[in-house]
């Protein structure tokens, strides 16, 4: 876990370190005003659909800019019924210690901050990937069965960490998407969403655990803004 988290925080830190200087030299040629995206998506899935704002600064590298790299941030929201939570630590994942609990109604809603990049197929289409990569999460206390008996309540896990694979902490949205644009400020983008939506219970079940997870995949669709490209 550890060595995880290290290695975590080194890929932040030079990613950090990277976009800066591309930001200085672009602010230098450009200003701050371009390519900034504005979005907003909404994904459809098996009772369960999710919606999401984001903005997104994005940083050209190379001659021809077409490779960006960037920053951002995204209010993410997950609704959904009658879903299984599985345990969420790596540690008792590893071990096959899994327990699940039941929510007739989940809805999960995070703020995280985004990583960024994407690749210009051509001057109107673009392909591209982001993720969550650390933030907050909020929303209603819910009551939570197994086998069919409320045993407990449970809220949004607090706290989200992008720490790879199953050490991840909290609610965390990524996305692979096409993305056109039909005109100088505006575009429509599709994909698909990989979503993280988790659960603290208010008190410990099986093996000494209090954090439940969901991992699902909707298709999505999107609609961008760009003031100034």
């Amino acid at each position: 876990m550890k060595s995880h988290l290290f290695a975590y925080l080194v890929l932040c830190f030079t990613f950090v370190k990277s976009t800066y200087a591309q930001t200085i030299q672009e602010n230098t040629q450009k200003g701050f005003k371009y390519n900034n995206n504005f979005d907003l998506a909404l994904g459809i899935g098996d009772v369960e659909f999710s919606s999401a704002l984001s903005w997104a600064k994005l940083h050209g590298i190379g001659k021809k800019k077409k490779f960006k790299i960037g920053y951002g941030l995204r209010l993410s929201n997950y609704f959904a019924s009658d879903k299984v939570y599985k345990t969420a630590p790596a540690n008792l994942i590893e071990n096959k210690k899994i327990d699940e609990i039941y929510i007739s109604f989940a809805q999960t809603n995070s703020l995280n901050a985004t990583i960024n990049m994407q690749y210009s197929l051509s001057a109107n289409i673009e392909f591209g990937f982001n993720i969550d990569a650390v933030g907050i999460s909020f929303g209603a206390e819910q009551n939570i069965a197994r086998t069919g008996i409320n045993v407990a309540k449970a809220a949004p896990t607090s706290g989200n960490f992008l720490l790879i694979g199953n050490n991840d902490i909290g609610s965390l949205n990524s996305e692979f998407y096409l993305r056109y644009w039909f005109s100088e400020k505006f575009a429509i983008r599709a994909g698909f969403s990989h979503l993280f939506s988790e659960y603290t219970t208010n008190t410990k079940l099986a093996y000494n655990n209090d954090r439940y997870r969901l991992i699902t995949n909707l298709g999505f669709i999107a609609f961008t803004f760009s003031p100034y490209r």
